[in-house]
């Protein structure tokens, strides 16, 4: 084996890893690739014969590669798009594909993805690298340009935003199943009574179209008036996991339509979040 496979073999050992970073800070599955590649492009022009712990190298690579990407974002005028509701990670809701599972740890839920969407990058880049992936704040601070206790402030300030806008979920997927079927069986019978009482008072709806600046919907009302229009569409959904939750898929002769993942709280919908663009659903494993 020559030293070349031997440094591609050692890196595909981390690839799994430095997927669920980059997915994590950037919500996109494909750019999530680009900044792993770019990763392993640096690696095989860098000396690395010093380095005692590749994985932490590389993590940080990937972590400083999504922080200029990030940035590019926020240039062209892209950020922040408050509803951007990020790609899901779509599965059978019999289970989680095994290559999903490193994606999904720590519960990585649209909810709060759409939310990580909001923060400034580098406090994206702390928060993320630190409460997800335990790096010492040591070694996140010269990634930002910061001291490490400036580091420590910038996940602070994202952990108090990501507290405040993301409950904890319900847990149970059986449960989960039953409050989505009843969401669903109101949509497709036009029973705006009944989609009411499966939603939480103050539910929000987010919808990411890709057609101008995404939709945000409050209240139980507003959002069971919003599913009723969905009542057509309705019939061709089906249940699935969106990123480990129960959600749904709705696809019209094979062509992906929209993926709606569901946040349950004590057993009412707490959030709906909602990718319709056509253009980024053809991009997914659906």
């Amino acid at each position: 084996m020559t030293e070349k496979e031997l440094l591609a073999e050692r890196f595909e050992a981390h690839r799994t890893h430095l997927r669920a970073v980059a997915y994590r800070m950037l919500g996109s599955l494909s750019e999530a690739d680009d900044a792993v590649q770019e990763a392993w492009l640096r690696l095989s022009r860098s000396d690395t014969d010093g380095v005692e712990n590749l994985g932490g190298w590389l993590t940080t690579v990937v972590g400083r590669v999504c922080l200029d990407m990030l940035r590019s974002r926020r240039s062209r005028g892209e950020e922040p798009l408050e509803a951007r509701v990020p790609d899901p990670i779509v599965d059978s809701p019999d289970g989680i594909d095994p290559e999903h599972q490193a994606l999904l740890a720590d519960s990585v839920g649209l909810a709060l993805l759409v939310v990580l969407e909001t923060l400034a990058p580098a406090e994206r880049l702390a928060f993320v690298l630190h409460d997800m992936f335990a790096v010492p704040f040591d070694e996140i601070a010269p990634m930002v340009g910061r001291t490490p206790a400036a580091a420590r402030q910038l996940a602070s300030r994202a952990r108090r935003r990501v507290r405040g806008s993301v409950p904890a979920p319900d847990s149970d997927l059986t449960r989960q199943r039953q409050i989505v079927d009843a969401f669903l069986t109101a949509a497709r019978g036009g029973d705006f009574d009944a989609l009411v009482a499966v939603l939480h008072p103050d539910v929000v709806l987010r919808a990411d179209t890709g057609a101008g600046a995404p939709q945000e919907v409050h209240g139980a009302a507003a959002v069971a008036g919003q599913a009723l229009m969905f009542q057509r569409l309705s019939h061709f959904a089906r249940p699935a996991l969106v990123n480990g939750s129960m959600g749904i898929v709705t696809d019209v002769d094979g062509v992906p339509m929209a993926v709606m993942g569901f946040t349950i709280v004590d057993g009412k919908v707490r959030m709906i979040d909602i990718l319709a663009d056509a253009g980024r659903l053809r991009g997914l494993s659906l």
